[in-house]
């Protein structure tokens, strides 16, 4: 990997000041380690940079990793020079949290490029600081001027590919960031927690893929530490250490965070595992992903396990990000006549039809962990998403989902637009009522894309109960292409400040936009 300084994209952003990491001794390819081998100094030290999550036009909530026992201290300024900067003071990190913590930040000013820097200190002497941390965000518009640009992906270090520095790493950060968006969407799968990493792997082709390793990458997380040193193993890539001080972050999970294709409840019948209880597995990847991501929703109270929630920025958009891996019921062949709890249980579902009947912004997008009508299979008989490939009236999951757009046409909610990725390809999917068995709804779009560092794959197969119609696909032709064989894949959502247009590109990594589609605000059948 490369350590390379962070470039200034255009536009908006200027340059952070100073080196924006501090070098890191990572692991080398082909050896397992306890990574990364940072040097521990007599000051404590925040190597593995900053984040800052669920930014709105008033508030955010900022991340960091010390290497031992410190005090958080944030900074923050209207300009790089930090002159007038306003001090926020943040918690004493230990061993508890694997010595994260995060600072919220409230009282921001709205529309404005806020500068940060983080420093930790010695707990025993506030004299003994460390290396300061820089990073940069704006905050969201009080009015719709300036309009919102976001991307949006997930589906990282799966499938065996991880870092591969002959590669430099992860490459697509780095391109992400010099898009300069406002924040970035992750759709899920921010880890593999299921998914070890051979030192190496030989391409059908005879090329060589080589993967930094760290130990607890070398099986299946079970115990709280190695989901910990799951998330710490993305942290390790220059990239994407860069990307998170540049470009902050709305951040949710789906099943690779604990295990492909969970559900509560379910006992595992897999070798691999000695702790066969997913509810357990589940409530350690949570707790560590409520420590290594900056999400406000987790940080309110250590026994509330929310990951659903309204972002909103501005008057142009409200982001409704969806937990649809911690209610739902188990997967099955999915021909319920009645199921009240879905994939999204009961009590999100009220939630989410509540919060989008109050929403006021021009556009509503709803994150989905997974597709809609894309059949996702999970073995022989049974289904991980909402569509089971019967193409008939709603059954099962999909009868949720249904009584969601039902809300939403009798309600005369506009604007909405739905995007996953799960499915590790790039995809574009029109609903309308006029190709569906079930008719009560108005037509939307839906958007895949993905994935950003892990194993591309052939296109699902579509359920018509929805009435979908695939405008754009871009997919291997077989399973687990590497990403030095496929390229990796992103979208984009700009929403235009005067027309209140909003154009979603999807994006291959190399810079190709491969599709694009110009939505009306106010419109349905578009």
């Amino acid at each position: 990997m490369s350590n390379r300084p962070l470039i200034p994209a255009p536009g908006r952003r200027t340059v952070l000041r100073g080196s924006l990491l501090a070098s890191a001794a990572v692991a080398v390819p082909g050896v397992v380690t306890s990574a990364p081998a940072f040097a521990l100094s007599g000051r404590p030290s925040a190597s593995w940079g900053v984040q800052v999550g669920d930014v709105t036009a008033s508030s955010a909530l900022v991340w960091v990793r010390s290497d031992r026992p410190a005090r958080m201290v944030v900074e923050t300024s209207a300009t790089e020079s930090f002159r007038r900067a306003r001090t926020w003071h943040g918690p004493l990190i230990g061993a508890r949290t694997d010595f994260t913590g995060t600072t919220p930040l409230h009282g921001l000013p709205a529309g404005e490029q806020i500068h940060y820097r983080v420093t930790l200190a010695d707990p025993h002497d506030p004299r003994r600081t460390g290396k300061p941390v820089y990073g940069t965000f704006r905050t969201a518009p009080a009015g719709r001027r300036d309009g919102v640009r976001f991307l949006w992906s997930g589906d990282i270090a799966g499938q065996g590919w991880g870092i591969n520095p002959d590669i430099g790493g992860y490459r697509v950060y780095d391109e992400m960031r010099r898009l300069d968006p406002d924040f970035f969407l992750c759709s899920g799968d921010n880890i593999y927690a299921d998914g070890v990493l051979e030192p190496s792997v030989t391409l059908p082709d005879g090329r060589i893929w080589r993967n930094v390793t760290t130990l607890e990458k070398s099986k299946v997380a079970e115990t709280l530490d190695e989901y910990r040193g799951n998330f710490r193993y993305n942290l390790l890539d220059d990239n994407l250490r860069a990307f998170n001080a540049q470009v902050p972050s709305v951040v949710q999970w789906d099943d690779h965070e604990v295990r492909n294709n969970w559900y509560p409840g379910q006992i595992l019948d897999d070798v691999r595992y000695t702790e066969k209880n997913v509810d357990l597995l589940a409530a350690r990847s949570m707790r560590a992903f409520r420590e290594y991501f900056p999400v406000p929703t987790l940080q309110a109270s250590p026994n509330d396990r929310r990951m659903h929630r309204v972002v909103r920025h501005g008057p142009l958009l409200d982001v409704f990000v969806l937990d649809m891996r911690s209610f739902r019921n188990a997967n099955s062949p999915g021909r319920q006549p009645d199921d009240t709890t879905g994939i999204l249980g009961a009590e999100q579902l009220s939630w989410l039809k509540r919060e989008l009947s109050q929403s006021r912004a021009v556009w509503k997008v709803i994150a989905a962990d997974m597709p809609l009508g894309l059949v996702v299979p999970d073995g022989p008989t049974d289904f991980e998403a909402v569509a089971q490939g019967d193409p008939g009236a709603p059954l099962g999951r999909e009868l949720q989902i249904a009584e969601l757009l039902r809300h939403i046409k009798h309600r005369r909610i506009t604007g909405t637009v739905w995007l996953t990725a799960d499915v590790h390809y790039t995809s574009a999917q029109h609903y309308a009522p006029e190709r569906a068995a079930f008719k009560d709804f108005a037509p939307f779009w839906e958007f895949v894309s993905g994935p950003l560092a892990a194993g591309g794959f052939p296109a699902n197969a579509l359920d018509g109960t929805f009435g979908p119609e695939r405008v754009f696909v871009r997919a291997p032709d077989r399973a687990n292409v590497s990403p030095m064989e496929s390229p990796q894949f992103f979208g984009e959502v700009d929403i235009d400040g005067g027309s209140g247009e909003l154009t979603v590109r999807l994006r291959a990594q190399g810079g190709t936009v491969m599709f694009s589609k110009v939505l009306q605000p106010g419109r349905t059948g578009q």
